[in-house]
């Protein structure tokens, strides 16, 4: 039960009970499905369906901007598809990832043959396609010619390994840095933001690899097991003699130094994600920016020194993901966020670990960044009695399971 993992975070577990209660709304305001051609809430549909994390973010989008960045996201997701599918063989994938961007203007091209969980973005590619097609010009142009220089760069990695430290930021550059850069043109081009959100490529290509180097040190256990290396060799040699090595209980010590050196690494982008975000001005977009870059310092913050990075599965409590996604939605919260994840970080650093001068200082470089005082870190500390903390979680539990059989009895009778 989710609340239990928050029974020692008082202010997870009123969140929790908040957005059961509606509290969601005011980040993700709920869509009207109505008014929405049958096509386009199809679209929706594989939306929520194949992301985890972005489709409520999307759907909180303001205007027109919504419906770009969810095609934007269902294209790339058919694109990641099948660069993930295992099952289709080079000489058949390559050509596919460099001329993915064309099949945008074809009506009827579609791919029939993926294993994938994702497959219906692919099978049914020409729906979402039509609503490519249905885009204002200015957004067609976007998503054609990241999709276009994603696949190239896709292609270029199908047939060789990340290897230096370079290669991995230029790997991530391509599977998301793209990703950042495209949607920040989409922003501007919407008219939401400026146009320097949409023209430094810099800040937007930072943006992306701070959530890629998460997702990718976060997963390396179910990576490996599946065959995939995505964690750079430059880094896990000076540690092991194959990177799957690394899971062996024998190596923890060299396997918790390598993953404390990439999210150092991964630290490094957190400056720009600060001055991106320091930039913008719409609401909807802040948010939908802001609440991924939260979460995923707040997942480095759970996997470094973590030896659960190389056992099994790392996550941020539900009850954590519900706060940060409540309470980042201005640039004094975020900032407040970040400052807090980097001083837990600073606590973990061992004496011993190799990368220590670095994590320190990039640390700190986040801290002046961040400019926080010590008072704002306390206030985010809730001091509460024993005895009211108590009771507060009894009436917690007690209300969050009500709720949670109403909702289910009240889906039961909507599908008779």
């Amino acid at each position: 039960m989710d609340i239990l993992k928050s029974l020692g975070h008082p202010e997870e577990i009123f969140n929790l009970f908040k957005f059961k209660m509606g509290g969601c709304r005011a980040v993700m305001p709920k869509l009207n499905y109505e008014s929405m051609t049958e096509s386009l809430r199809t679209c929706y549909l594989y939306l929520n369906q194949t992301s985890r994390s972005f489709a409520a973010v999307i759907q909180a989008l303001d205007g027109e901007l919504r419906h770009a960045v969810c095609i934007f996201y269902l294209v790339l997701r058919a694109l990641d598809t099948v660069e993930d599918d295992m099952t289709i063989p080079l000489d058949k994938k390559v050509p596919m990832l460099n001329d993915f961007h064309t099949f945008l203007y074809q009506d009827e091209w579609c791919f029939m043959e993926s294993q994938e969980k994702d497959r219906q973005v692919l099978e049914d590619f020409p729906t979402i396609s039509l609503e490519f097609r249905n885009l204002a010009q200015e957004y067609r142009d976007v998503i054609s010619d990241i999709c276009h220089r994603m696949g190239v760069g896709m292609a270029e990695f199908l047939e060789k390994k990340v290897g230096s430290m370079k290669e991995w930021d230029q790997y991530c550059h391509y599977v998301a840095g793209l990703v950042g850069i495209g949607l920040s043109r989409l922003f501007s081009a919407s008219q939401l933001e400026d146009p320097e959100v949409g023209q430094d490529t810099e800040l937007a290509n930072s943006m992306g690899l701070f959530l890629q180097k998460t997702n990718i040190i976060r997963d390396y256990l179910e990576d490996t097991q599946e065959g995939r290396a995505f964690w750079p060799q430059e880094a896990w040699s000076q540690f092991a003699g194959r990177l799957e090595d690394l899971a062996q209980p024998e190596k923890l010590e060299s396997a918790l130094s390598c993953l404390n050196l990439l999210v150092t690494d991964a630290l490094r982008h957190v400056p720009d994600v600060i001055a991106y975000l320091s930039r913008l001005r719409n609401q909807s977009v802040f948010n939908f920016c802001a609440i991924p870059q939260v979460m995923a310092i707040a997942t480095l913050s759970t996997c470094y020194n973590n030896p659960m990075v190389f056992q099994g599965v790392v996550k941020i409590r539900k009850g954590q993901a519900v706060t940060l996604m409540m309470e980042a939605t201005n640039m004094s919260a975020v900032q407040t966020i970040i400052a807090q994840y980097s001083q837990e970080i600073l606590h973990k650093v061992s004496p011993t670990d190799p990368s220590r001068e670095k994590t320190l200082h990039i640390l700190a470089v986040i801290r002046e960044k961040s400019a926080l005082s010590q008072s704002s870190l306390r206030s985010r500390t809730h001091h509460l009695s024993p005895m009211y903390l108590s009771a507060a979680m009894v009436l917690a539990a007690l209300s969050w399971q009500y709720l949670s059989t109403t909702a289910a009895q009240d889906d039961g009778h909507s599908k008779v």
